[in-house]
Protein backbone atom coordinates (compact mmCIF):
# COMPACT_ATOMS: atom_id res chain seq x y z
CA UNK A 1 0.00 0.00 0.00
CA UNK A 2 1.58 3.30 -1.10
CA UNK A 3 1.36 6.71 0.57
CA UNK A 4 -1.58 7.82 -1.59
CA UNK A 5 -3.58 4.70 -0.75
CA UNK A 6 -2.73 4.95 2.95
CA UNK A 7 -3.06 8.67 3.65
CA UNK A 8 -5.11 10.30 0.87
CA UNK A 9 -7.48 7.77 -0.66
CA UNK A 10 -9.44 6.91 2.53
CA UNK A 11 -10.35 10.57 3.01
CA UNK A 12 -11.35 11.02 -0.64
CA UNK A 13 -13.57 7.95 -0.48
CA UNK A 14 -15.02 9.11 2.83
CA UNK A 15 -15.87 12.49 1.28
CA UNK A 16 -17.49 11.02 -1.84
CA UNK A 17 -19.38 8.33 0.07
CA UNK A 18 -20.55 11.00 2.50
CA UNK A 19 -22.36 12.96 -0.20
CA UNK A 20 -26.10 13.37 0.54
CA UNK A 21 -27.17 10.92 -2.18
CA UNK A 22 -24.94 8.16 -0.80
CA UNK A 23 -26.07 8.87 2.74
CA UNK A 24 -29.71 8.72 1.65
CA UNK A 25 -29.18 5.15 0.40
CA UNK A 26 -27.53 4.16 3.66
CA UNK A 27 -30.34 5.77 5.66
CA UNK A 28 -32.95 3.72 3.80
CA UNK A 29 -31.11 0.41 3.85
CA UNK A 30 -28.82 -0.02 6.85
CA UNK A 31 -31.48 0.29 9.60
CA UNK A 32 -32.98 -2.96 8.26
CA UNK A 33 -29.92 -4.91 9.42
CA UNK A 34 -30.38 -7.04 12.50
CA UNK A 35 -28.63 -9.52 14.74
CA UNK A 36 -25.02 -10.35 14.11
CA UNK A 37 -23.91 -8.33 11.09
CA UNK A 38 -21.01 -8.88 8.71
CA UNK A 39 -20.17 -5.62 6.96
CA UNK A 40 -18.06 -5.81 3.81
CA UNK A 41 -15.74 -2.86 3.22
CA UNK A 42 -16.45 -1.05 6.48
CA UNK A 43 -13.86 1.57 5.49
CA UNK A 44 -14.21 4.74 7.56
CA UNK A 45 -17.46 3.53 9.11
CA UNK A 46 -19.99 5.56 7.13
CA UNK A 47 -22.69 2.94 7.78
CA UNK A 48 -22.23 2.78 11.53
CA UNK A 49 -24.46 5.77 12.48
CA UNK A 50 -27.34 4.19 10.54
CA UNK A 51 -27.61 0.86 12.36
CA UNK A 52 -30.78 0.75 14.46
CA UNK A 53 -30.13 0.63 18.18
CA UNK A 54 -31.38 -2.57 19.72
CA UNK A 55 -31.57 -4.49 16.43
CA UNK A 56 -27.86 -5.20 16.00
CA UNK A 57 -25.83 -7.22 18.51
CA UNK A 58 -22.45 -6.58 16.86
CA UNK A 59 -20.89 -5.56 13.57
CA UNK A 60 -17.96 -7.52 12.21
CA UNK A 61 -16.20 -5.28 9.71
CA UNK A 62 -14.17 -6.68 6.83
CA UNK A 63 -11.64 -4.31 5.27
CA UNK A 64 -7.99 -4.57 4.22
CA UNK A 65 -7.25 -1.95 6.89
CA UNK A 66 -9.72 -0.75 9.54
CA UNK A 67 -9.62 3.05 9.57
CA UNK A 68 -9.46 5.05 12.84
CA UNK A 69 -12.63 6.91 11.79
CA UNK A 70 -14.52 3.60 11.80
CA UNK A 71 -13.36 2.88 15.34
CA UNK A 72 -14.41 6.37 16.47
CA UNK A 73 -17.81 6.16 14.77
CA UNK A 74 -18.47 2.77 16.37
CA UNK A 75 -17.62 4.19 19.79
CA UNK A 76 -19.87 7.21 19.22
CA UNK A 77 -22.79 4.91 18.36
CA UNK A 78 -22.10 2.41 21.12
CA UNK A 79 -21.66 -0.38 18.56
CA UNK A 80 -19.42 -3.36 19.18
CA UNK A 81 -17.16 -3.35 16.11
CA UNK A 82 -15.03 -6.42 15.53
CA UNK A 83 -12.35 -6.04 12.89
CA UNK A 84 -11.37 -8.54 10.23
CA UNK A 85 -8.58 -6.74 8.37
CA UNK A 86 -8.62 -9.18 5.48
CA UNK A 87 -9.86 -9.62 1.93
CA UNK A 88 -13.56 -10.10 1.23
CA UNK A 89 -12.73 -13.01 -1.10
CA UNK A 90 -11.61 -15.13 1.86
CA UNK A 91 -13.38 -14.30 5.10
CA UNK A 92 -12.22 -16.29 8.15
CA UNK A 93 -15.65 -16.87 9.71
CA UNK A 94 -17.68 -19.99 10.31
CA UNK A 95 -20.34 -21.09 7.87
CA UNK A 96 -23.85 -19.79 8.62
CA UNK A 97 -22.64 -17.54 11.43
CA UNK A 98 -24.24 -14.18 10.58
CA UNK A 99 -27.83 -12.98 10.47
CA UNK A 100 -27.15 -10.23 7.95
CA UNK A 101 -24.47 -9.07 5.52
CA UNK A 102 -24.24 -5.37 4.66
CA UNK A 103 -22.31 -4.30 1.56
CA UNK A 104 -22.48 -0.67 0.50
CA UNK A 105 -20.36 0.92 -2.23
CA UNK A 106 -17.78 -1.86 -1.95
CA UNK A 107 -18.53 -4.35 -4.73
CA UNK A 108 -17.10 -1.83 -7.17
CA UNK A 109 -13.60 -2.22 -5.71
CA UNK A 110 -13.34 -5.89 -4.71
CA UNK A 111 -11.02 -7.57 -7.24
CA UNK A 112 -13.13 -10.76 -7.46
CA UNK A 113 -16.73 -9.81 -6.58
CA UNK A 114 -18.14 -13.27 -7.38
CA UNK A 115 -15.76 -14.92 -4.91
CA UNK A 116 -16.63 -12.28 -2.31
CA UNK A 117 -20.36 -12.81 -2.80
CA UNK A 118 -19.87 -16.57 -2.44
CA UNK A 119 -18.17 -15.90 0.89
CA UNK A 120 -21.05 -13.64 1.98
CA UNK A 121 -23.49 -16.40 1.06
CA UNK A 122 -21.47 -18.96 3.03
CA UNK A 123 -21.41 -16.73 6.10
CA UNK A 124 -25.19 -16.18 6.22
CA UNK A 125 -27.45 -18.23 8.44
CA UNK A 126 -30.55 -19.82 6.89
CA UNK A 127 -33.05 -17.01 6.46
CA UNK A 128 -30.28 -14.40 6.50
CA UNK A 129 -30.19 -11.43 4.14
CA UNK A 130 -27.68 -9.48 2.07
CA UNK A 131 -28.37 -5.72 2.10
CA UNK A 132 -26.58 -3.95 -0.73
CA UNK A 133 -26.32 -0.45 -2.16
CA UNK A 134 -23.86 0.14 -4.99
CA UNK A 135 -23.14 2.33 -7.97
CA UNK A 136 -22.55 0.56 -11.27
CA UNK A 137 -23.18 0.09 -14.96
CA UNK A 138 -25.73 2.48 -16.46
CA UNK A 139 -28.35 1.18 -18.91
CA UNK A 140 -27.72 4.00 -21.40
CA UNK A 141 -25.43 2.64 -24.15
CA UNK A 142 -23.59 5.96 -24.60
CA UNK A 143 -22.95 6.47 -20.89
CA UNK A 144 -22.00 2.82 -20.47
CA UNK A 145 -19.36 3.17 -23.20
CA UNK A 146 -17.83 6.09 -21.30
CA UNK A 147 -17.87 4.04 -18.09
CA UNK A 148 -16.06 1.24 -19.91
CA UNK A 149 -13.50 3.63 -21.42
CA UNK A 150 -12.73 5.47 -18.19
CA UNK A 151 -12.73 2.57 -15.74
CA UNK A 152 -9.06 1.59 -16.33
CA UNK A 153 -7.99 5.13 -15.39
CA UNK A 154 -10.58 5.62 -12.66
CA UNK A 155 -9.37 2.44 -10.94
CA UNK A 156 -5.93 3.98 -10.49
CA UNK A 157 -7.34 6.99 -8.65
CA UNK A 158 -10.22 5.28 -6.86
CA UNK A 159 -8.52 2.36 -5.17
CA UNK A 160 -9.68 -0.17 -7.75
CA UNK A 161 -13.20 1.25 -8.15
CA UNK A 162 -14.99 0.08 -11.31
CA UNK A 163 -17.58 2.37 -12.88
CA UNK A 164 -19.11 -0.34 -15.05
CA UNK A 165 -20.05 -3.38 -12.96
CA UNK A 166 -23.60 -4.74 -13.44
CA UNK A 167 -24.36 -5.15 -9.76
CA UNK A 168 -27.65 -7.04 -10.02
CA UNK A 169 -26.11 -9.65 -12.32
CA UNK A 170 -23.12 -10.05 -9.99
CA UNK A 171 -25.35 -10.56 -6.95
CA UNK A 172 -27.28 -13.27 -8.76
CA UNK A 173 -24.13 -14.95 -10.10
CA UNK A 174 -22.81 -14.94 -6.55
CA UNK A 175 -25.61 -17.25 -5.46
CA UNK A 176 -28.35 -14.88 -4.35
CA UNK A 177 -31.92 -14.10 -5.33
CA UNK A 178 -32.90 -10.45 -5.14
CA UNK A 179 -36.09 -10.15 -3.07
CA UNK A 180 -36.37 -6.39 -3.19
CA UNK A 181 -34.51 -4.22 -5.63
CA UNK A 182 -34.33 -0.72 -7.03
CA UNK A 183 -32.23 0.71 -9.85
CA UNK A 184 -32.03 4.22 -11.17
CA UNK A 185 -30.16 7.46 -11.55
CA UNK A 186 -29.58 9.60 -8.49
CA UNK A 187 -28.25 13.10 -7.95
CA UNK A 188 -24.57 12.40 -8.44
CA UNK A 189 -22.02 12.69 -11.24
CA UNK A 190 -23.41 10.65 -14.14
CA UNK A 191 -20.51 8.23 -14.24
CA UNK A 192 -21.19 7.35 -10.58
CA UNK A 193 -24.89 8.10 -10.57
CA UNK A 194 -26.62 4.84 -11.47
CA UNK A 195 -27.42 3.03 -8.23
CA UNK A 196 -28.46 -0.51 -7.40
CA UNK A 197 -30.07 -1.03 -3.98
CA UNK A 198 -31.71 -4.14 -2.64
CA UNK A 199 -32.14 -7.08 -0.32
CA UNK A 200 -31.10 -10.55 -1.47
CA UNK A 201 -31.29 -14.02 0.01
CA UNK A 202 -29.07 -17.05 -0.60
CA UNK A 203 -30.28 -19.57 -3.15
Amino acid sequence: MNLYERHVLPYLIDAVCGLPTFEDERRRLVPRAQGRVLEIGVGTGRNLPHYAAGRVSCVCGVDPGLHPRAVRRAQEQGIELQALPLSAERIPVDDRSFDCVVCTFSLCTIPDPIAALAEMRRALKPGGQLLFAEHGAAPNPGLRRWQDRLTPYWKLLGGGCHLNRPIDALVERGGFRIQEGWQGFVQAPRLLGYFYTGIAVPL
